[in-house]
């Protein structure tokens, strides 16, 4: 039995844990429909854990913490299997605070003493950057996103991790996927599992088989105290914006087929392709019969 499976005969709530992790599941409901969620949810990161080879050789684990339902989320299920014995890994919770105007400051360390998570809220004032330096009218999420990114690195470091953890979802590797199919001209989405550039860490998305309609439930559920993005989150018509209502569209018409794209993207045939450098198409000889 693979540990996903264990999933499925674990008990149905944290009623019966101890007062830690009843601490992180304070104001979630004792309902079957939740619990139902919640073990959906962790059977599936567990299994992106399995397949992605996420537990090997890992030690401790950065976990990015932005203060939206999916970062939540994600460092709920962590601590959920780490203290069911099924994540051998220790865990810290890290945010950023860009220098947003108005950014609740005090919400997460709160929230991350309140549960006892060991944490670090680092400043850097990459808000005034972004600001200063993408147009006015262009999106600041890839500027915000790098300037993010390589602090978190730098934090990882400092802390002698072994690997960055973030929030990023099914539905977020789908709209990635499109928007480098239709904006970008290639076939590439967001791996579960990435060496950054120096080698020295891993970039991994756990999430990576949960679905956003169900991380929203989750959320919501678990009454997590959510941080507005008052920067990119402020803009319109961004074109991940666009894929996310294209998807939907299509998810209403054809219920199950964000699944199915997520699966093609796990079975992929090069030979059925157009890149010679990914199969040798030249190469190719025919054997005539006799």
């Amino acid at each position: 039995m693979t540990l996903a499976a264990v999933i499925d005969e674990m008990d149905d709530g944290p009623a019966d844990a101890d007062g830690f992790l009843k601490g992180v599941y304070a104001h979630a409901p004792q309902t079957t429909a939740f619990n139902k969620l919640r073990k959906r949810l962790l059977r599936q990161l567990r299994q992106a854990l399995d397949d992605f080879g996420m537990l090997r050789d890992q030690k401790r684990w950065l976990v990015g913490l932005s203060g939206g339902k999916d970062s939540y989320s994600l460092l709920a299920l962590l601590l959920d299997l780490q203290w069911r014995g099924l994540l051998p890994v220790e865990l810290i919770a890290c945010n950023l605070d860009q220098g947003q105007p108005n950014f609740p400051k005090h919400v997460l360390p709160d929230y991350l003493s309140s549960i006892g998570v060991a944490h670090r809220i680092e400043y850097r004032d990459t808000y005034s950057v972004v600001k200063e330096k993408v147009p006015e009218g262009a999106t600041y999420c890839a500027l915000c996103s790098r300037l993010r990114r390589g602090n978190l690195y730098r934090v990882a470091r400092e802390e002698g991790c072994d690997a960055l953890l973030l929030g990023h979802h099914r539905d977020d590797i789908l709209e990635t996927f499109f928007m480098n199919l239709f904006h970008g001209g290639r076939l590439a989405a967001m791996p579960a599992k990435l060496l950054n550039d120096e080698s020295d860490l891993f970039v991994l998305r756990p999430l990576a088989y949960c679905a956003e309609e169900d991380l929203a439930k989750f959320s919501s559920a678990m009454q997590f105290p959510i941080i507005p993005c008052d920067l990119c989150g402020s803009q319109d018509g961004l074109q991940r914006n666009a894929m996310k209502q294209m998807l939907s569209t299509m998810e209403t018409q054809m219920p199950g087929r964000k699944d199915r794209m997520l699966r093609a993207l796990s079975h992929v045939n090069p030979s059925h392709l157009l890149d010679p450098n990914l199969f040798d198409f030249a190469g190719l000889v025919s054997s005539p019969k006799a």
